[in-house]
């Protein structure tokens, strides 16, 4: 906590020259250059507040600015981003006094409690009476004890014990004030928080939202400003009150803290916001009463409190809110000028009518300001809507249209490929058995491949979620091994044994499918670029480090024969597996061997 005193005095210097400077120059075009880099130097700043606060374990919402054009003429538009001025408020006119206040209590609590436990010694060398026994002898000098010796162990006992306390009570007060500046930090710095966010990836609600959006927190603007209202007016409301009312400063200062206090109480618990600024107000009333000064019943600064706090209520909350603490201002009034009749000041009367009129047009102000921030959100938020739907449609229709051509085309050549090879035997009846098995295999593979389509176009043509299907895994590799074996290929098999089963047993499926479509795609490709070449397929269970286990899958095959035409592919089968390995934390190599041949190698953890 110690480091940010010099951290918010440096930033306060620096930022506030260059807030002068760029708004005294302005005229001169100057600070229209000059205001860019004020701005991008206090989100720096803001940017270290958030380490700070990330250092100390706790975390912000992510912010995000708009991006930065090239050139000089590329930094102005950061001029007109909210984000950057609410760095600008918080590291000028936030941290200073936050920090200083923070590290002055600290240094002073500690300093009060190493001094106490250490008063009995260096209070000797000390000349003139002891500060507690002065005390004593002011308040009650009957026991005040006789004698030096005995004055001096009541002085140190009592000092020693204060000592204590406040060396007791140091830690819970440094936490309270790191934990005060790190929420304060996180309630102004920190980003808004997108509840879209939270969705499915992929969710076009997600992409709507976060397109084009800076991070911004309105609530932190309302924090920022109630909280330098009050202090602003805490510092002018107090000492002004005391000195034109004659009235006793600690009783001022105790009315102006609670008054105060209410504009950010309101902004969390209204009612009891709104109660308090009430109450506080009549004790200003009351206590004032007496100085026979004409602003009366409600001083100046006490006058602009409670249109804060009306402000405040009107702005967060519905508009009878504002309108009863109103009320009850109004009622407070006549009660005190009732009261206090026909003593009245000589402008009494006039102070209460402007306040009745003023505090009735804040209320309508705040609330009229409610209604159309309210109504502007609403409209954004239509606006998106309607973006979304429109997004939607066309992504179905463009969906609609490749379902269409996907159907007329690959859908019918495999309805035509099934007839055919289901049919082969009534159109040719010479064919052997061999032959047979070899057009049943056809068949079975198209009506699968065409069920699978099917599928496929269902999804496109919707918006459902897709139909939840078994997923392949580990244990169909030995019949994905059988069913291209049929194809004539000549398939080296070396699977997982019985000892392989109790760790393969609790595979992930996501880690299982990526086995299978490996060794599926793997031997897709040694049928279609090396046709009739012997393939090897060989799976291995292996422990790693931290009691770990691991597959290893290899499939290699020969170089192809070299009268053979290959079959084109679309070269993202291989990418294909490199991004599943990947996926569940796995490796993946594939290239051509020494011999001529090709090799997929992967690794997957289990």
């Amino acid at each position: 906590m110690l480091t940010g005193m010099p951290i918010a005095l440096f930033s306060f210097s620096l930022l506030l020259s260059l807030t002068v400077a760029s708004l005294a120059t302005m005229v001169i075009w100057v600070g229209i250059l000059l205001l860019p880099l004020t701005l991008l130097i206090a989100s720096a700043f803001a940017a270290l507040s958030r380490a700070r606060l990330k250092w100390w374990g706790g975390t912000t919402e992510l912010v995000s600015y708009r991006p930065l054009g090239p050139g000089v003429l590329g930094k102005l538009p950061v001029i007109t981003e909210p984000r950057r001025w609410l760095d600008l408020f918080f590291e000028t006119l936030i941290t200073f006094p936050l920090r200083v206040t923070n590290v002055v209590l600290a240094v002073t609590w500690t300093i009060a409690g190493l001094g106490g436990m250490t008063y009995f010694f260096w209070s000797v060398f000390i000349p003139g009476e002891r500060a507690f026994i002065q005390l004593l002898q002011t308040l009650v000098p009957a026991i005040v004890p006789p004698g030096n010796t005995a004055q001096y162990v009541v002085d140190a006992a009592v000092a020693v014990a204060l000592g204590v306390f406040f060396l007791v009570t140091l830690s819970p007060l440094v936490n309270g004030l790191a934990s005060f500046d790190a929420w304060l930090t996180r309630a102004l710095l920190g980003g808004r928080h997108n509840p879209a966010a939270t969705g499915a990836p992929g969710d076009d609600t997600v992409a709507v939202e976060a397109e084009g959006q800076e991070s911004f927190s309105a609530t932190a603007w309302s924090w920022t400003g109630a909280i330098f209202a009050s202090v602003v007016l805490l510092a002018v409301g107090w000492p002004v009150v005391a000195v034109i009312y004659s009235i006793n400063a600690a009783v001022v200062m105790g009315l102006a803290i609670m008054h105060c206090g209410a504009i950010v109480m309101t902004l969390r618990w209204t009612w009891p916001g709104l109660i308090v600024a009430t109450v506080a107000s009549g004790a200003f009333m009351l206590v004032t009463a007496s100085a026979g000064v004409a602003v009366w019943p409600w001083p100046v600064t006490v006058f602009l409190t409670q249109c804060a706090v009306l402000i405040v209520a009107g702005m967060v909350r519905p508009w009878y809110y504002a309108v009863s603490g109103w009320s009850a201002s109004v009622i407070l009034t006549i009660v005190g000028l009732l009261t206090v009749a026909p003593q009245l000041p000589a402008g009494a009367m006039a102070n209460s009518i402007v306040f009745v009129s003023v505090s009735a047009g804040v209320v309508v102000a705040a609330t009229l300001s409610r209604m159309w921030i309210r109504n502007a959100g609403r409209l954004k938020a239509a606006e998106r809507t309607s973006a979304m739907q429109d997004r939607r449609s066309k992504e179905l229709t463009e969906r609609n249209r490749i379902a269409r051509e996907l159907h007329d085309v690959v859908a019918h050549s495999m309805s035509v490929i099934s007839v055919q090879a289901a049919t082969a035997q009534y159109r040719n009846p010479g064919i052997d058995e061999r032959s047979q098995r070899e057009f049943d295999e056809i068949a079975s593979s198209s009506r699968q491949a065409l069920a699978e389509m099917r599928m496929l176009l269902s999804i496109l043509r919707n918006e459902d979620d897709p139909p939840t299907v078994p997923t392949p895994g580990l244990a169909d590799i030995d019949a994905l091994i059988d069913a291209t074996r049929v194809s004539g290929t000549a398939i080296h098999y070396r699977g997982l044994g019985a000892a392989d089963e109790a760790v393969v047993g609790h595979v992930a499926p996501a880690t299982g499918l990526a086995a299978y479509r490996t060794v599926q795609e793997a031997l897709s490709n040694a049928l279609r670029h090396a046709p009739g070449t012997q393939v090897d397929v060989a799976l291995e269970v292996a422990a790693g480090r931290d009691d770990t286990h691991w597959i290893h899958i290899a499939v290699t095959n020969g170089p192809p024969p070299q009268d053979i035409v290959e079959t084109p592919g679309s070269g993202l089968g291989l990418a294909g597996i490199r991004e599943r390995t990947a996926a569940v934390g796995g490796t993946c190599e594939a290239g051509p061997t020494p011999a001529g041949g090709f090799a997929v190698y992967a690794n997957l953890p289990l």
